[in-house]
C-alpha cells in the first residue's frame, strides 16, 4: 500500500549515516549551501570607500570584527547550536516554528483548532513532559504571543526569500552578463539540489583554494603581523574611538557572514553532520586565510588606487589575474545558489502551513525529502533578480540591501531559538536568556549599523517584504476564517442519518468521497447539496486532510479511519495526516489506498486496538501490514475509462445530465479492481458481507464532492479585513488547485459553492 520509500527510511538512512556518505553530502553541499559565505570576500571590503579608512589603524580593526563576526555566528551559533535544532532533519525559520508549535502550543494555524477533535500525532520530544514550566504556561495562554511568534516566523522567512532575490544580482560583472548569468542559474534549478550540487562543487573548491593560497601568499608577503589582529583587543579599540564616520565601516562587515542563514535553512537538502564537517574543516580556515591576506595586502597598498580594496587587486602576479577573473565569475553565480534553495525549502514549509499560496512542489530526490523545486517560484525570482540587476546597477546599494536581509533574517532565528531552548529543550530561563542576549546582541548591533544605509539601496528591500508579508498574512487570514466557518456551520451526522426515503432522499450505487477540511460532522457545503438535490450514495467516505506540524508522518500513523453514524449507514471517515514535506495526493492510486484502508479498519473494528477518540466517533489508525493478509486484494485490469459513479445514471438528479455528454470526456487510465481474500470465509459473516458491500460500490463507480468557497466581507466590517480578503480571493483565483483535485476525473466530479460571509 505504501511506497518503496517512506520517510521512515530516510529517517534511518540519517542515523546511519556513514562517512562515505557524509563526505558526499559534503562535497555535494559545496556548490549549494557554502557558495554564498565561500564569495563573500569579493563584497565586505570591496563595498567600502578607501578614503573613509585609516590605514593605521582601521585595517587591523575591521580583520579583527570580520574574523569574530565569522566565529561568533557561523561557527558557534550556526554550526555547533542552530543545526542542534533540527526539526526530523529539515531546518530554517518556520522548523523552529513548527517545533514551538508542537512543543509549546503556540500554533495560530488553522490545522491546530481541531486538537479537542482528534488526538494528534506528536513525535518525540527531549524535553520533560510531566512538568511544565511557568514561561510555557504563560506564553501558551498569552494569544498575543501566540501571533507574535507567528509574525517572527513569517517576517524571518520573508527575508529568506528576499535574500534570494538580491544574492543572485550582486556581481562585478556588466548588467548584459550578469543577466545571461542570471537566466542560465535559474534555468539549471529544475535538476535539482543532486545535480546542481555535483556540477557547482568543484568551481567553489577551486575558488577556495585559490583565494585562500593568495591570501597565505599575502600574509608572508606583505604583513605576517595580521594574526596579531584575531584579537578582540582590536574590536575594543574600535569601539572605544567609535563615530558615525566608522560607524558606516561596520555595515559591510555583516556581509562576511551572509550564507550562513542557508545552512540551517538548507538543511532538508542535505545532513547535519555533512553540513558541520564541511564547514569547520574546510570553509572556515579557508575564510579566515582569505580575509587576513587580503588586509594585509590592503595595509600596505591603500591609497595607491582607487580599486585596492578589491579582492582582485591583491592577486600577486598578473598572469594568474584571468584565472581569477574567470574564477570569481563562476563563484558568483554559484554563490546565489544557496539563496534560492533556502528559498524553496521556506516556501515549501510556509505552504504546508497554510501561510503561503497553493504552488506545485517538485521534489527532485528519492533519497533526501527535502531537496524540492518549485517551478513558480523559482521564475518569479528570476524576474525580481533581473528587475534588481538592471535597476540598481550599483553592487553597493544591492550589498546594503542584502546586509540588512541578512542581518534581520538572523535575529529572527536568534529569537526564535531562544524559545526552543527552553520551550522545547526544556533548559532553563537563564541559558535561553543567555543565548538570546549574547548573539541577539551582536546581531542587534549589526542591524543598526545596517540601517545608517537605509537610503542606499536597502529600501528595496522593505518594500519586498512588506509585499511579501501583505500575501502570506492574506492567506493564513483567509484559509483561518474559511476553516472557521465550517466549523461554525457544520452539521452533526445525526443530521444526515435522519433523513429517509420518506423524506424523498434516495440512496444510489457507488461510492461518494466528499472531500471536507473540518474532521467531525457534516461540511456545510455537503449538507447545502443534499438540501437542494435529496441523494446520496450507498457509501460516502469523508476525507479530511491534516497537515501536522512536523516533516515526515509514518505510514502507520498516517490514515485514520472511523465510522460516521450507525453501521448500517456505511458512512465512512478518512483523516489522512501529512507532514510539511510528505507528498500524498499526487498519485492516481490515491482512493484505492483509502479503499483499502476502510477494509482494513472493518476487519479490525472487532479488535478495537490501537483506537483513538473524539467526541463524535472512533478513530483507528490503519496502514500496518496484517498478519492475515489484506482484507481487500487490489488487482490492476487493462487500461479503461474510469467512469463516475454519477447521480443522474440512478435517474435521481437528472440535472447533472448524462456524463457521457460532458464537455470534459473521462480520463483514461488503469482501474484497480478489489476482490476479497481466498480465505475471507474465515471471517465474520458481518465483516464479509461489509466488505463485499464496499468492493461492489467501488465497481459501481465513484464521485467527488469537492466545496467551492466564495469569501465575502460582511456589512460594516473594517477596511483591513476587506483588504485581506480580497487579497485572498485574488490569491486563491490565481493559485494552484488544492491537493484534492488533482487527478481526480473531471466526470467524476462534482463542485458544490458555497458563500462565506466572514
Amino acid at each position: 500500500m505504501d511506497p518503496p520509500f517512506s520517510p521512515l527510511s530516510i529517517s534511518r538512512e540519517f542515523k546511519k549515516e556513514t562517512w562515505r556518505h557524509t563526505i558526499l553530502l559534503s562535497f555535494q553541499s559545496l556548490g549549494v549551501i557554502y557558495g554564498r559565505l565561500s564569495t563573500a570576500p569579493l563584497y565586505v571590503f570591496g563595498t567600502l570607500d578607501p578614503e573613509d579608512i585609516d590605514p593605521n589603524k582601521d585595517l587591523y580593526e575591521l580583520f579583527s570584527f570580520v574574523f569574530w563576526t565569522l566565529t561568533i555566528i557561523s561557527l558557534l551559533k550556526y554550526t555547533l547550536i542552530v543545526l542542534r535544532a533540527d526539526n526530523d532533519g529539515e531546518g530554517g525559520t518556520f522548523s523552529l516554528y513548527s517545533l514551538l508549535c508542537r512543543h509549546a502550543k503556540v500554533g495560530l494555524l488553522p490545522d491546530d483548532k481541531s486538537g479537542n477533535e482528534i488526538k494528534p500525532y506528536h513525535g518525540k520530544s527531549s524535553c520533560n513532559r510531566s512538568v511544565e514550566s511557568m514561561a510555557r504556561n504563560a506564553i501558551k495562554k498569552c494569544k498575543a504571543s501566540h501571533y507574535l511568534i507567528l509574525f517572527l516566523a513569517l517576517f524571518g522567512s520573508c527575508m529568506i526569500i528576499a535574500d534570494g532575490v538580491l544574492t543572485p544580482a550582486i556581481s562585478d560583472v556588466p548588467v548584459t552578463s550578469s543577466c545571461a548569468i542570471l537566466v542560465c542559474i535559474f534555468t539549471l534549478q529544475h535538476y535539482g539540489t543532486h545535480k546542481i550540487g555535483f556540477i557547482f562543487a568543484p568551481i567553489i573548491i577551486f575558488w577556495l583554494l585559490f583565494i585562500s593560497g593568495v591570501g597565505l601568499y599575502n600574509i608572508v608577503h606583505y604583513d605576517s603581523h595580521i594574526i596579531y589582529a584575531v584579537s578582540p583587543v582590536y574590536m575594543y579599540r574600535f569601539i572605544r574611538n567609535i563615530d558615525f564616520e566608522r560607524c558606516k565601516l561596520l555595515g559591510s562587515v555583516v556581509l562576511c557572514v551572509a550564507g550562513s542563514e542557508a545552512m540551517f535553512a538548507d538543511l532538508g537538502h542535505f545532513s547535519k553532520k555533512a553540513i558541520k564537517v564541511t564547514f569547520v574543516c574546510l570553509i572556515y580556515p579557508l575564510l579566515v586565510l582569505s580575509y587576513a591576506g587580503q588586509t594585509a595586502y590592503i595595509s600596505k597598498h591603500l591609497g595607491d588606487s582607487k580599486d585596492v580594496l578589491h579582492l582582485s587587486e591583491s592577486v600577486p602576479k598578473r598572469n594568474i589575474y584571468h584565472a581569477f577573473t574567470v574564477l570569481s565569475l563562476f563563484a558568483s553565480a554559484v554563490g546565489s545558489q544557496a539563496t534560492i534553495t533556502a528559498s524553496f525549502s521556506i516556501i515549501n514549509q510556509c505552504q504546508a502551513f497554510g501561510c503561503f499560496p497553493r504552488v506545485k512542489v517538485i521534489h527532485t530526490s528519492d533519497k533526501i525529502h527535502g531537496q524540492v523545486y518549485i517551478p513558480d517560484v523559482n521564475w518569479i525570482l528570476m524576474v525580481l533578480s533581473l528587475a534588481i540587476t538592471i535597476g540598481f546597477r550599483d553592487i553597493v546599494q544591492m550589498a546594503n540591501a542584502t546586509g540588512l536581509a541578512v542581518i534581520s533574517g538572523m535575529l529572527v532565528t536568534t529569537c526564535l531559538m531562544s524559545l526552543v531552548i527552553g520551550l522545547y529543550w526544556g533548559k532553563s530561563l537563564l541559558l535561553s536568556a543567555c543565548f538570546l542576549v549574547i548573539f541577539g546582541s551582536v546581531e542587534a548591533v549589526y542591524l543598526s549599523l545596517c540601517l545608517l544605509s537605509f537610503y542606499k539601496g536597502a529600501w528595496c528591500l522593505v518594500l519586498f517584504v512588506v509585499l511579501s508579508m501583505i500575501i502570506m498574512l492574506s492567506w493564513h487570514y483567509g484559509t483561518m476564517k474559511r476553516y472557521q466557518f465550517d466549523i461554525e456551520n457544520k452539521l452533526s451526522v445525526d443530521w444526515l442519518t435522519n433523513l429517509s426515503p420518506g423524506l424523498g432522499v434516495s440512496r444510489v450505487p457507488g461510492i461518494g468521497f466528499i472531500y471536507t477540511d473540518i474532521v467531525t460532522g457534516i461540511p456545510a457545503f455537503f449538507s447545502h447539496f443534499i438540501t437542494n438535490l435529496p441523494a446520496f450514495h450507498e457509501v460516502l467516505i469523508f476525507i479530511s486532510f491534516k497537515s501536522l506540524p512536523e516533516p515526515y508522518i509514518s505510514p502507520s500513523q498516517r490514515y485514520l479511519i472511523g465510522r460516521a453514524g450507525p453501521k448500517e449507514y456505511k458512512i465512512y471517515r478518512c483523516i489522512v495526516q501529512y507532514g510539511y514535506c510528505d507528498c500524498i495526493r499526487d498519485t492516481d492510486d490515491f482512493e484505492d489506498r483509502i479503499i483499502q484502508c476502510i477494509g482494513e479498519f472493518i476487519s479490525r473494528e472487532e479488535g478495537d486496538f490501537e483506537a483513538l477518540t473524539s467526541p463524535e466517533e472512533k478513530m483507528i489508525a490503519v496502514g500496518r501490514s496484517m498478519a492475515d493478509g489484506s482484507p481487500l486484494i487490489p488487482l490492476t485490469r487493462a487500461d479503461s475509462y474510469i467512469g463516475a459513479a454519477s447521480l443522474a445514471t440512478s435517474g435521481a438528479l437528472s440535472p447533472f445530465g448524462d456524463p457521457s455528454e460532458s464537455s470534459c470526456p473521462p480520463a483514461r487510465r488503469k482501474k484497480v479492481q478489489f476482490v476479497l481474500p481466498p480465505n475471507s470465509h474465515r471471517m465474520r459473516m458481518s465483516v464479509r458481507e461489509e466488505l463485499q458491500e464496499l468492493v461492489d460500490a467501488r465497481e459501481s463507480g465513484t464521485a467527488y464532492f469537492l466545496g467551492q468557497s466564495h469569501l465575502t466581507v460582511r456589512k460594516g466590517a473594517n477596511f483591513l479585513k476587506h483588504f485581506l480578503i480580497m487579497m485572498y480571493v485574488f490569491l486563491e483565483k490565481n493559485c494552484r488547485e488544492p491537493p484534492v483535485a488533482l487527478n481526480i476525473p473531471h466526470a467524476a466530479l462534482v463542485e458544490v459553492g458555497m458563500v462565506y460571509i466572514i
